[in-house]
Formats: structure tokens, sequence, C-alpha cells
């Protein structure tokens, strides 16, 4: 795939992927569609979630226990 920009776009990426360590354009490119695609898969869980009934009460003992899986899944 080709993709053709104003010089003014090819210097900002230019300028991105030496600023960020990017090897190449693609790299950098590649990068911003998959942060685009991950934003996009988050957006349609929280309404996903949003639109769900709750299925118990959020209050400290959820909490705790949520940070207890977490800090397990870290060290694991």
């Amino acid at each position: 795939m080709n993709i053709s920009l104003p010089d003014s776009l090819k210097s900002f990426v230019d300028e991105q992927v030496t600023q960020r360590g990017y090897g190449t354009s693609s790299e950098y490119v590649r990068e911003l569609i998959r942060r685009d695609a991950d934003v996009l898969r988050l957006r349609g869980l929280l309404l996903q979630g949003a639109a769900s009934a709750p299925s118990a009460p959020v209050n400290a003992e959820y909490f705790s226990g949520l940070r207890e899986r977490v800090q397990k899944r870290a060290r694991g």
C-alpha cells in the first residue's frame, strides 16, 4: 500500500520518526493504526458494558479483590 501525503504531513511524519525512535515512517504509521484499532476496541467494550445490566454491587470489597487479581497477574 502506498500513501501520498502533502509535504507538510510528510515533514511531520519524518520528525516523529526521528524524535520517537522509529526506524521508518512505515513503523510510525503502523503504530498509529494499532493505537486507533485499540481505541475502537476499547470504545466498543465500554459501550457494551454501559448497555449491560449491573451484575454485582461495586464497593470497597470489589475493588480490593480486583487489586489482588491484578497484582497476582503482575507477579506471575
